[in-house]
């Protein structure tokens, strides 16, 4: 009976170019291909079956002298899975510039991903105007990766609740309850949004104005739930003038509209973040083009982070939203969708802006 060969006494092919394989590992170590698998591809749970440390040593020391590496894209196949992640964002070009609001999103995308061992793909038929602009099956594609991410306020419901009855992983960063089924997480707009207006009453402002665009994207409907929250906390009165909601705020929030409240006693104004940055401009330009001293005559609030290209203004008060935790928390979600698990991340805290924007209001003569 011929000896069986042993790891260190079979020099590896000369001049070889292709990849050595298991099999070949398994005849240099004297085991089965089975074995060579377990050994070099263990289930990531740890079970199955038991293999002794002198076997393993072997496949190992068979393995280094072939100089053999596991494929991972047959390692993929054979878990049925890519390893890869998908991000798809709702904007009309995919932001790259890193003054973009979503640069930060993608940052902490791009970290928590590389820690999980995720590879990541960008789609981007978002480019051509949009995934609504890009036809019927826009968000087909996604289909490629194990799992997507989805950024923007404004998806096609329809397409996406076709992936979520498809049972392929989906996540919505931003809150998003609307569709049932799909998973997201989100920032705490709500009660950032009530510390704001409780540190306008703080300073003693008795009468605060929202200005926010005409949309009922989730993250405005809970900066506004946060505002009225803030106001009854307070004790403060609202009513139909208390939210100020335009589709078009550059047109319709004139110096004679901020003229008229501040002299209705309107002393405090706050304004939503959005990816336009509408709200906020609109009201930076009417206050000036009023004549009205800030934070003198009035005060402002930004609910959110400002405009990069506005980097150059008195930080407003407010409070900026974590975006790189964000975006961490959705790739965690994401890839225990994938892996089959059940999971929830909470929401995010912002954090609390003092700012430049905001003081005591006047004394009225």
């Amino acid at each position: 009976m011929e000896p069986r060969k042993r790891p260190g006494r079979t020099p590896a092919p000369a001049g070889r170019t292709s990849r050595p394989r298991q099999a070949e590992v398994a005849r240099l170590a004297g085991v089965s291909q089975a074995t060579v698998s377990l050994v070099l591809s263990p289930k990531p749970d740890g079970k199955g079956r038991i293999i002794s440390e002198e076997t393993r040593q072997r496949v190992l020391e068979a393995a280094r002298s072939l100089g053999y590496v596991p494929d991972p894209a047959a390692r993929r196949l054979a878990a049925a899975r890519n390893n890869l992640l998908g991000v798809f964002s709702f904007t009309a070009t995919f932001p790259t510039d890193v003054q973009h609001s979503y640069y930060p999103f993608l940052v902490g995308v791009e970290r928590e991903a590389a820690a999980l061992g995720y590879d990541l793909v960008l789609f981007t038929g978002s480019s051509t105007g949009g995934a609504g602009a890009a036809g019927p099956d826009a968000l087909s594609r996604v289909r490629l990766a194990d799992g997507c991410l989805f950024i923007g306020r404004h998806t096609p419901r329809a397409e996406l609740k076709r992936l979520v009855e498809d049972g392929f992983p989906v996540v919505h960063l931003g809150r998003r309850e609307e569709l049932e089924g799909v998973a997201w997480v989100g920032a705490d707009y709500v009660e950032a949004t009530r510390e704001v207006v409780g540190h306008l009453a703080e300073l003693g402002h008795r009468r605060i104005v929202l200005v926010r665009e005409d949309d009922d994207a989730p993250a405005s409907s809970d900066r506004q739930r946060g505002f009225l929250e803030g106001l009854e906390a307070a004790g403060l009165p609202s009513g139909p003038t208390t939210v100020f909601r335009s589709a078009d705020p550059q047109r319709d929030l004139t110096p004679e509209r901020l003229r008229a409240w501040a002299g209705e006693g309107v002393t405090a104004f706050v304004a939503e973040e959005t990816d336009t940055g509408a709200a906020w401009r609109s009201l930076l330009s009417a206050v000036r083009e009023a004549g009205l001293d800030c934070p003198g005559e009035v005060s402002l609030a930004l609910l959110g982070s400002p405009p990069a290209d506005l980097a150059g203004e008195p930080e407003p008060t407010g409070f900026d939203i974590p975006r790189p935790q964000l975006g961490a928390a959705a790739v965690r979600l994401l890839a225990a969708l994938v892996a089959g698990e059940e999971a929830r991340e909470p929401l995010v805290s912002c954090v609390f802006r003092p700012g430049l924007t905001a003081g005591p209001p006047r004394a009225r003569s």
